[in-house]
């Protein structure tokens, strides 16, 4: 169920416009930044709050890459494959990423620490091959630049946010 104060804020926030149903993408992240992920639940309560379907809602929700309907990691590494960044070497680097994190595309570390997810393309051309980490882009990469994000990641989350 999203919390109270979120779900007033987003309530007026959509009553302060006059087309509410475009800000179901806006919602969904907002929601999804509360849990990590859109739920069943959540759908339903962007629906009810947005005056959608469920069924609307699940039809965006499953078309945006960034919209996760299942839980992920604490670090949700999209690779870039885009043409560009496959003329790179963007094999290379997904093949050392999957082996180094024990993951396939699609998968999630069982410390749910780093979830590892494809993107066609994330306009970083200029920067190939390149992935994204939690909305940052990381670019141009080698492997040695690979491992050090890693490490710095996996030191960063093991700390306790205070």
């Amino acid at each position: 169920m999203i919390p109270r104060e979120l779900k007033e804020s987003l309530a007026q926030h959509i009553a302060s416009i006059d087309h509410p149903r475009e800000l179901v993408v806006d919602v969904m992240f907002a929601v999804q930044d509360h849990y990590g992920y859109l739920s069943d639940e959540a759908v339903e309560e962007v629906a009810e709050l947005l005056d959608m379907s469920p069924l609307e809602v699940e039809q965006l929700a499953t078309f945006y890459t960034f919209i996760y309907r299942e839980p992920v990691g604490k670090y949700v590494i999209h690779v870039c494959d885009s043409v560009i960044c496959w003329m790179e070497g963007h094999e290379s680097l997904l093949d050392h990423l999957s082996g180094k994190l024990g993951i396939n595309l699609g998968e999630t570390t069982p410390d749910g620490m780093f979830s590892l997810l494809p993107v066609c393309c994330i306009g970083y051309c200029d920067r190939a091959p390149a992935i994204l980490i939690n909305k940052k882009v990381y670019g141009p990469l080698t492997i040695e630049k690979l491992d050090d994000i890693l490490e710095k990641l996996r030191a960063e989350g093991l700390t306790p946010s205070i």
